[in-house]
């Protein structure tokens, strides 16, 4: 792990979790979430982080929203039904695989999957960012604990700008140049 405070893109991963379907009609301020994570998209496209994909039995709550699948058009999600992330099959391997040291995590719910990946993701010894702008719950309160509990962890709470200026470090790059349009 880096001794750095700041996040580093490097060894990092773009994880969204189960933005999908049914789940997305009853999320709080669902416009917006969805708005940053195809805004993070674009920027780790930018800037060369991978993109995992994952989806809470998808049989049940449909597939992610299509605004996302659009823009992900190759990437095959990990289908799950365990509430933590790491404990699906093929998520471990993805992040040994990718030698993902730092999770950038998006998506729903703050208070379960979220959360749960988060924990066992600072369990092993992982970075661990969570982009708040970019996560949503069904009510305001249990998105607020989420946060909280993920932040009392050890995570690093983070929004999409603040996420986007911290790996791009510098204006005078050719990334920068790409990325401005996500500043607007």
């Amino acid at each position: 792990m880096s001794s750095s405070r700041l996040l580093s893109r490097e060894h990092a991963a773009l994880v969204i979790i189960d933005v999908q379907e049914k789940l997305w009609a009853v999320m709080q301020d669902k416009e917006r979430i969805v708005q940053n994570i195809l805004k993070l998209i674009d920027f780790a496209r930018i800037v060369g982080l991978p993109i995992i994909v994952t989806e809470q039995y998808p049989k049940g709550l449909g597939p992610t929203v299509k605004q996302i699948r659009d823009r992900l058009p190759r990437i095959v999600p990990i289908e799950k039904t365990v509430f933590d992330c790491f404990g699906a099959e093929g998520f471990r391997e993805k992040i040994r695989e990718l030698n993902v040291s730092t999770l950038i995590l998006v998506g729903i719910e703050s208070h379960v999957c979220v959360t749960q990946t988060a924990l066992s993701g600072l369990d092993n010894n992982l970075r661990v960012c969570v982009v708040s702008d970019a996560v949503s719950s069904r009510t305001r309160e249990n998105y607020q604990i989420g946060i909280e509990r993920m932040r009392d962890s050890g995570a690093i709470i983070s929004s999409t700008e603040m996420l986007m200026f911290e790996l791009l470090r510098d204006a005078n790059t050719r990334e920068f140049k790409e990325a401005q349009n996500l500043f607007k």
